[in-house]
């Protein structure tokens, strides 16, 4: 079964960036995403692009300082997290393979994707 491996996460203050990297080896996927999950939360969708490039979805919470993308060869989606925020702070998950689109809405936690990877954790002090 392919194996998505995220990267990229890690410690930094209020106002600093990440980025964060999803492979997905081979795997063709037609929508890949980012979940986020804090603890004692509910996980939530932060941001997911399709496979065409053209089509991207974003939480109100990140919008204006995230930012999707995809290398389609590689099969490598990225997410560029700028101005980060102590509420930022969460276990950040990669989906891929999306199977059930809920209510039109691939970031709605009820959507299913049959790939998941393992997280990559981002803390963000004030």
């Amino acid at each position: 079964q392919v194996q998505l491996v995220e990267s990229g996460g890690g410690s930094v203050q209020a106002g600093g960036s990440l980025r964060l990297s999803c492979g997905a080896a081979g795997y063709r996927s037609n929508y890949m995403a980012w979940f986020r999950q804090a603890p004692g939360k509910e996980r939530e969708g932060v941001a997911a692009i399709w496979s065409g490039g053209d089509r991207t979805y974003y939480a109100d919470s990140v919008k204006g300082r995230f930012t999707i993308s995809l290398d389609n060869p590689l099969g490598t989606v990225y997410l560029q997290m700028n101005d980060l925020k102590p509420e930022d702070t969460a276990m950040y998950y990669c989906a891929a393979g999306l199977s059930r689109l809920y209510g039109d809405d691939p970031l709605d936690t009820r959507t299913s994707y049959d790939r998941w990877g393992r997280g990559t954790q981002v803390t963000v002090s004030s």
